[in-house]
């Protein structure tokens, strides 16, 4: 028996948008049962950018969802909001509508919460927004923990977010412009930051193999964590998926591509294979590089990972 891997930021699976306010219990059980069979247990189901009236009926379906399947409850171990408050500057918001963006709302997030029986426990932001500390302050206070992404944060605004409790980069090197001053830009002021725990996507699309194993080298030991940041594709053939109100085109390739444009959209990465692009790419073990997919993240969050078959 060995662990089961865990994902901190899954958008859909083999075939299935979270995103969907028509999201059905044979969605999600689908979704579970292909996250299961590709060694993930456990996830956070994540929601992206939209109107904050749009993102409470979707948690509040989710969690009647959740409320009918013990199975979908247990595997769905809470809930990852990344936006509405990012950043709406070009490159930085990637394929998240910036129409929906604004400084973070504590009465919204409490909305929000309360839609998702207190279930959301990982929130991306970006701290640049005014007001960002004292919110930052606020959810970690309520057991909610923070991570920056999606952002051109200055690095007296990080050093604000960090000290008000924000513990996280979200997808490290991605949900940037694809130019950015050689030396002074936001990949480089997070990746510094000691402080912080990265979690990066290893499907070699996101950040090619060498980039990977520099950025994971540039942080200490027990602060490079990984992630897919999936959305409907993975674990599903080629073909057109949607990610909320925007459908995507996947090709041989498996990258997931907004057409018409240049960004990436999420992945269709599947944590097991990620597990084996570590081993692959950064040299790890497969016993470490599946503890920085599973057991090192779920101990941050307090999760307790079940055991599953050698078979798997």
């Amino acid at each position: 028996m060995r662990t089961s891997l865990f994902d901190i930021q899954v958008n859909g699976f083999a075939g299935v948008d979270f995103q969907q306010p028509d999201l059905t219990g044979a969605d999600l059980r689908r979704a579970v049962a292909g996250l299961a069979a590709h060694e993930t247990r456990r996830f956070f189901a994540t929601l992206i950018t939209d109107d904050v009236a749009a993102l409470v009926g979707k948690f509040a379906n989710l969690e009647r969802l959740r409320a009918a399947d013990a199975a979908a409850a247990s595997a769905v171990c809470g809930y990852h909001l990344e936006g509405p408050w990012l950043s709406p500057e070009p490159g930085f918001r990637g394929a998240h509508e910036s129409r929906h963006m604004g400084a973070p709302d504590l009465r919204a997030f409490e909305r929000l919460q309360t839609a998702a029986g207190g279930n959301i426990r990982l929130v991306t932001l970006a701290p640049e927004w005014p007001g960002s500390g004292d919110f930052i302050r606020a959810v970690v206070g309520m057991g909610v923990q923070v991570s920056l992404g999606h952002t051109n944060a200055s690095e007296s605004e990080i050093t604000a977010a960090i000290a008000a409790g924000a513990r996280f980069c979200t997808h490290l090197g991605n949900g940037v412009p694809a130019e950015l001053p050689r030396h002074d830009n936001v990949m480089q002021r997070l990746l510094a930051r000691d402080e912080l725990i990265a979690f990066f996507i290893p499907d070699g699309i996101h950040l090619p193999p060498a980039v990977l194993k520099n950025f994971f080298r540039a942080k200490p030991a027990g602060k490079a964590m990984f992630t897919t940041d999936c959305m409907a594709a993975a674990g599903a053939p080629s073909g057109r998926y949607p990610l909320g109100n925007l459908f995507m085109e996947v090709g041989d390739d498996r990258i997931v591509r907004q057409p018409g444009k240049s960004n990436f959209a999420g992945s269709a990465l599947c944590p097991d294979e990620g597990v084996k692009n570590l081993q692959r790419w950064l040299g790890l073990n497969v016993e470490n590089a599946r503890q920085l997919f599973s057991t090192a993240i779920a101990d941050v969050f307090q999760i307790k990972l079940p055991a599953i078959p050698e078979s798997l």
